[in-house]
């Protein structure tokens, strides 16, 4: 049920965007990219089942949000780092984070946020730790705080 689910909300979220829905070859790639898709999540929910996944879709709009607005404050930074270069020097930084997730996909999760950052890259992801580079010692700084990585773990929490 869940991939037949899957799959009519990605027809339809794919004919939505294309707007092609009487060219029968345009329509097979469509369903060939469906497949292919419904493929590859059954692989992974098969290696890496989810412990709770109403929980963590209840939960992931609200991080949405928040990832949203941390994003505008990182573009807003990056902004000033490149027009005011001189009041707001860049002071490229690499830091080696703890992980406070559990499973793999919450560890994707928060690695994935901080590369969303504008500024931040996170380059390896192993043994519960990830590495980034920051444009700003502050962005560095900020993700030592923990805040993402707490809101990150928080959606692996199932509801009680």
């Amino acid at each position: 049920m869940q991939y037949l689910l899957t799959g009519v909300s990605l027809s339809i979220f794919w004919l939505l965007l294309s707007g092609y829905y009487t060219q029968p070859l345009l329509l097979f790639f469509g369903v060939l990219s469906v497949g292919i898709a419904i493929y590859f999540n059954a692989r992974i929910v098969s290696k890496y089942p989810l412990n709770s996944p109403k929980s963590l879709l209840r939960k992931l709009p609200v991080f949405a949000k928040w990832l949203i607005f941390e994003v505008i404050k990182a573009n807003i930074a990056v902004v000033k780092n490149i027009w005011a270069p001189r009041s707001n020097p860049i002071s490229p930084t690499m830091a080696t984070l703890d992980m406070r997730q559990q499973s793999p996909l919450g560890q994707t999760i928060f690695a994935n946020s901080i590369t969303l950052t504008p500024g931040t890259v996170s380059f390896d992801v192993s043994d519960g730790k990830v590495r980034v580079h920051a444009i700003v010692e502050e962005a560095i700084i900020e993700l030592q705080d923990g805040d993402m990585n707490q809101r990150v773990a928080d959606l692996e929490e199932p509801d009680q």
